[in-house]
């Protein structure tokens, strides 16, 4: 396993993080535990959650799987850099009108309680606002966060969904406070979105903001096998792979002539931007996982990014440049 820097902290994570979504709805509590055992036998120390993982009305059923897998002991918990989020809705029958979508101090102190309880944790390495919430002021967020900093109980701030623009109006507020601000941005990027490339990959960038991707594979479109797997393909899916089946064919015959797989081709795109962190792997089974692993080994030439770039062409440039003289 490679290991790289959070954004502009000195925190040490691995190139893949593990991201732990499918625990609970589709992968039980037996081989969640063997796949996070995997995990770090295999040097990947990064594992990702949110409080509303778990299943419709289990939301939270993922940090306690987590939680129970942190108390079997022998290091567990000491080994990983843990990260979470809050922004969503806990179907909690207690839970009032300042417990709906959205943030405010108010809730990220009772949210945040609530996933160190599942957790069984007394602090958590990076809390992740979920989605940017515009009704809310920095100075309410920077000040909640502020305290949850000193306190202990998290160690940096990270943001999920943001465009540039919030990015960068996040930075300026915690820079006038004195305070470190965002270190992380999970947002979706990959071979068939490269949108960000526009403005958020270059904020991230120039704040020093590390970029978490997530659905690497384009919901499995860019996974092995994708234009013949069938059986449980909802019809939503059969579009997309309708939609891009030149594209994806023609990524089909790449992969053939490397000798490499879609999914470890996808992911070593992703790994070799500068400004990307680590991309977050969701297996559902320890193959998966075995899987993904090959993709931190593969170091793709430069015609081979320009044939990748040729078959997914992206903005070209950042904005302004891409669409302006």
């Amino acid at each position: 396993m490679e290991f790289t820097k959070l954004g502009r902290t000195g925190l040490v994570v691995s190139r893949l993080c593990l991201g732990t979504m499918n625990f609970g709805p589709e992968t039980d509590e037996k081989d969640a535990f063997r796949i996070m055992d995997a995990a770090l036998d295999a040097g990947i120390n990064f594992f990702d959650t949110a409080n509303v993982y778990g299943g419709e009305g289990h939301r939270g059923r993922t940090e306690e799987i987590i939680g129970r897998w942190f108390a079997q002991g022998g290091g567990r918990r000491e080994r990983v850099v843990l990260a979470t989020k809050v922004y969503n809705i806990m179907e909690d029958p207690l839970d009032g009108p300042n417990e709906g979508r959205g943030l405010s101090a108010y809730k990220i102190r009772r949210h945040l309680e609530g996933s160190l309880r599942r957790l069984q944790t007394d602090h958590i390495e990076l809390y992740q606002m979920h989605h940017v919430d515009l009704s809310v002021t920095w100075d309410e967020l920077w000040g909640a966060f502020e305290v949850a900093v000193y306190q202990g109980k998290i160690g940096y701030v990270g943001a999920s969904n943001f465009a540039g623009w919030h990015l960068a109006v996040a930075q300026a507020a915690a820079k006038q406070r004195n305070f470190l601000g965002l270190v992380s941005e999970q947002h979706k990027y990959h071979l068939l979105c490269r949108e960000p490339e526009l403005e958020v990959l270059p904020s991230a960038q120039a704040h020093g903001i590390g970029v978490i991707p997530w659905s690497p594979l384009g919901g499995g479109l860019l996974g092995r096998n994708a234009l013949t797997r069938t059986g449980s393909r909802s019809a939503r899916a059969h579009a997309e792979v309708e939609k891009h089946k030149g594209q994806l064919e023609a990524f089909q015959q790449l992969a053939n002539e490397l000798g490499e797989p879609q999914d470890v081709i996808a992911l070593a795109w992703l790994l070799a931007n500068p400004v990307v962190t680590a991309p977050i792997i969701g297996p559902r089974t320890i193959q998966q996982l075995e899987d993904s692993l090959r993709a931190v080994e593969v170091k793709l030439t430069d015609d081979v990014m320009q044939r990748l770039h040729e078959i997914f062409p992206g903005p070209g440039k950042p904005a302004p440049e891409a669409y302006a003289w």
